[in-house]
């Protein structure tokens, strides 16, 4: 089979014209382009130099396709030839440059035009087998590196750095799984400090990264510690009311003591006052007391009962109900002064506080009033006391503001005629308004306390705990907050006395049950008092507050998780 020599010489290939005489870089190029033609060259390929000076590639003739000579063979011998047209076309430009541009243009144009020729030489070669594998390698890698980043879970918030300083234990592996990485089995990589599964098909190069630290280290890590478990997804009502009495109703005891030994100093402090400033008037000892006394105070630690007896002379004063006087109050007694024929007017200390022949709780109240804002030097009490106490002017009642550095406390100072008759009642000198001006409360508070403390005694319920959770709920309600304790009580009071389950565990379904039993009252604009069935406590509001306490009881009732 003939061959057929194409020259790579002066003179390129075709009718491209030679040169008269060739410079210097030209025949730096066409060494280099010889000796990368020598490399590159096949088995059972020649080389040859028909002139001197010139290497010739022998090429197999391509004037027959026979004795092994397949299409193949030559398309990449018309390609080479494609080739061997640029590089003669390069040394043309390099030879030309150097007479336009000089020395320094020539080498950066050479340069850019060898960077060029190497691009479009390896995009026209065929492909190697390595680079192949290699580009096949880095795309399976890439993968892997992405399904890495999907699968990763999304990781928890930092803790903080207390947290961080404190050394905890890695999760155990298991037995099955080897100690080195990239072993197999199920290995742990730490990705920004925190630990994640890793499958066992991706390799250490897809590991590799900013964030990423595979196998052990030369020294021991510090993990996180471990997460708590989460709190449950689902709370019945009853663990939630019981999570409200803990966190909003139970107070703690230190505030309580705290409460107690505040009141029983201002107690203290006030007795000796009215001794001094009222010898003639026999006041009997001051009592603090009220609902944190017995244990059904709850929120905070926020008022507390001073009553202030007045020793009456056995006797000469009777009590005469409400409903017998002008005023037609079942609630009220007139406290009427007796025995005049015998004991005439002035044997007594308290007859200056007459009128019409009754002891007036108004005028009564007056007088301590004016006493307590003007002659009582609080700044001093308080300052023994360690607190601040300021009497609040705002308020008909007197009471006195007391702010220490724990708590803040409102002391309630009630005048009280106790044991003018033989039931023991206790009247309270009230700001009362209209004809009833100059009656007496009756306080029913004490009575109905012992009962409910009675009842829980009894079958070890919970109807006190109950009053605490009503309160509680009505205190920051802005429709229920008009519900005071001596509402809530005559429903407790009510339930109480019926013969159901009242412990812990029915706490939630006697709550329901208590709202249910107030949203009735209020449809019939009645609730009885317990022990005075003829008082209707729902008589001092209007008709539109009762529609807002009862439209709040029976979205509560449908929804009683928003109460809370």
């Amino acid at each position: 089979m003939g061959e057929l020599f194409v020259g790579l010489g002066e003179e390129g290939l075709g009718s491209s014209p030679s040169p008269p005489k060739k410079p210097f870089l030209l025949r730096s190029s066409q060494d280099r382009l010889s000796r990368a033609l020598l490399s590159a060259t096949p088995a059972g390929w020649g080389l040859s130099h028909c002139q001197p000076g010139r290497p010739h590639l022998a090429i197999p003739a391509p004037c027959s396709f026979t004795g092994g000579q397949t299409m193949a063979e030559f398309s990449q011998k018309r390609g080479r030839q494609r080739d061997e047209v640029l590089g003669s076309t390069v040394d043309f430009l390099l030879a030309n440059a150097r007479l336009v541009l000089g020395v320094g243009g020539a080498a950066v144009l050479g340069i850019a035009t060898l960077a060029v020729k190497r691009l479009i030489d390896r995009a026209t070669s065929p492909r190697d087998e390595d680079d192949a594998k290699g580009d096949t390698t880095c795309l399976e890698e890439s993968w892997k590196e992405l399904t890495l980043l999907k699968t990763t879970p999304r990781l928890q918030p930092r803790t903080p750095p207390a947290a961080l300083s404190q050394p905890a234990s890695l999760p155990a592996p298991l037995p099955s799984a080897p100690a080195v990485l990239g072993c197999g089995g199920s290995e742990a990589v730490r990705i920004c400090h925190h630990v994640l599964p890793v499958r066992e098909d991706l390799s250490l190069s897809a590991l590799s990264g900013d964030c990423f630290t595979e196998g052990p280290s030369d020294t021991e890590p510090q993990p996180l510690p471990q997460p708590s478990s989460p709190a449950p997804l689902c709370l019945t009502f009853q663990e939630k009311l019981l999570v409200f009495e803990r966190d909003h109703v139970t107070i703690p005891e230190a505030h309580v003591a705290l409460a107690k030994q505040l009141a029983g100093d201002i107690a203290l402090e006030l007795q000796a006052y009215l001794r001094n400033k009222f010898p003639e008037l026999p006041f009997g000892a001051l009592v603090p007391g009220g609902p944190l006394y017995d244990g059904l105070q709850g929120g905070a630690a926020s008022r507390v009962r001073l009553l202030v007896p007045l020793v009456l002379e056995v006797g000469l004063w009777g009590l005469v109900p409400g409903v017998d006087t002008v005023a037609r109050d079942p609630r009220c007694w007139a406290v009427r002064r007796t025995q005049l024929e015998f004991h005439p007017r002035g044997s007594s200390p308290w007859d200056r506080f007459l009128v019409g022949g009754y002891l007036s709780s108004r005028v009564l109240l007056e007088l301590l009033r004016k006493a307590l804002a003007s002659s009582v030097n609080w700044p001093a009490i308080g300052g023994l006391l360690g607190c601040l106490i300021r009497p609040s002017v705002a308020s008909e009642e007197l009471l006195l503001d007391v702010q220490h550095e724990r708590l803040e406390l409102t002391v309630a100072v009630l005048l009280a005629v106790t044991g003018a008759d033989a039931e023991d009642r206790l009247l309270l000198a009230w700001p009362l308004e209209g004809l009833a001006g100059n009656l007496w409360l009756q306080d029913l508070y004490p009575a109905e306390a012992a009962r409910l403390r009675a009842l829980d005694e009894r079958d070890a319920g919970t109807r006190r705990r109950l009053l605490r959770l009503l309160c509680g709920v009505c205190r920051g309600h802005p429709a229920l907050g008009r519900l005071d304790r001596c509402h809530l009580t005559q429903v407790v009071l009510r339930l109480g006395e019926e013969e159901v389950d009242w412990a812990e565990a029915a706490l939630g379904e006697r709550f329901l049950q208590a709202l249910e039993s107030l949203i009735d009252s209020l449809e019939r604009a009645s609730l009885p008092c317990h022990f005075n069935p003829g008082v209707n406590l729902l008589s001092g509001l209007r008709e539109e507050e009762i529609d807002d306490i009862g439209f709040a009881l029976y979205s509560g009732l449908q929804a009683p998780e928003c109460l809370l």
